[in-house]
């Protein structure tokens, strides 16, 4: 990638262009089943296990920091509805961005990249082929499929998690920690978990996508743009969270 002011400029309004590229192209028929199914079952199957081992710690990190929080205010009886709230509006989605843009579009961008190199993707424009709908849009709602699926599993694990530190390790009462799940915690608070991981997965797959269909110099090549792919899908991810939920906060109306 170019380090130049004009180079950025360049990738990034190359990038927004694939992007409603994409966007345009999802309603073309014939869509690609076949495709479709083999892209999602394939980021399931790379990112479900990591997912599910690394919200178990995230969710025990915060049980331990907000019991030891609420114990020092006297509220421990809030230890549950903290506990439920963090992890439902930030934890789940950030852990579920995360893993699917380090597994699973590592490996799309790593597939594009090769078929670029191998001059598969001239020759499918050559016969006519549009690369995005054959390629590009199986794989962007593949990945929103698998992170809003993945989003629920991390938010399960991590209140389990958090529900057995929290009881097991802090001497938490159960019944407390599990009355307590409404307090704070809504309905809206999902849905926006939801809302955000599928704008996470089709992120995470745009920018796979566009590196991989813009990978050249060979094997090295390939390298490169998979690295800055994590690299530019981490950075729009956090910044993306922000503004959603800076949003979220001025339309939902909050639990006191």
């Amino acid at each position: 990638m170019s380090l130049s002011p004009t180079g950025a400029l360049r990738h990034s309004g190359s990038l927004f262009a694939m992007g409603l590229d994409v966007l345009r192209t999802i309603p073309k028929r014939p869509f690609q089943m076949r495709e479709f199914i083999q892209q999602a079952w394939f980021v399931a199957s790379v990112t479900i296990l990591p997912t599910a081992l690394v919200s178990i710690p995230f969710g025990a990190v915060i049980a331990l920091q907000i019991g030891s929080l609420t114990r020092q205010l006297g509220a421990q009886s809030f230890s549950g509805a903290a506990s439920v709230l963090a992890v439902l509006r930030e934890a789940s989605p950030i852990v579920t961005a995360l893993l699917i843009a380090g597994a699973g579009g590592t490996a799309i961008c790593a597939d594009l990249g090769a078929r670029k190199i191998r001059e598969e993707i001239d020759a499918m424009q050559v016969l006519g082929i549009d690369p995005i709908h054959r390629l590009v849009v199986p794989r962007v709602l593949a990945t929103m499929l698998v992170a809003v699926l993945l989003n629920g599993l991390v938010s399960v694990v991590g209140v389990a998690g958090g529900y057995f530190f929290n009881v097991v390790l802090q001497n938490g009462t159960p019944g407390a920690y599990l009355a307590s799940f409404t307090t704070l915690a809504q309905l809206s608070d999902l849905w926006a978990a939801e809302l955000k991981a599928l704008v996470f997965g089709a992120i995470a797959a745009i920018v796979a996508s566009y590196k991989g269909l813009t990978a050249k110099g060979g094997p090295k090549g390939v390298g490169d743009a998979v690295n800055q792919s994590v690299v530019i899908t981490f950075m729009l991810l956090f910044v993306t969270n922000f503004v959603m939920t800076a949003v979220y906060f001025q339309i939902v109306p909050q639990r006191g």
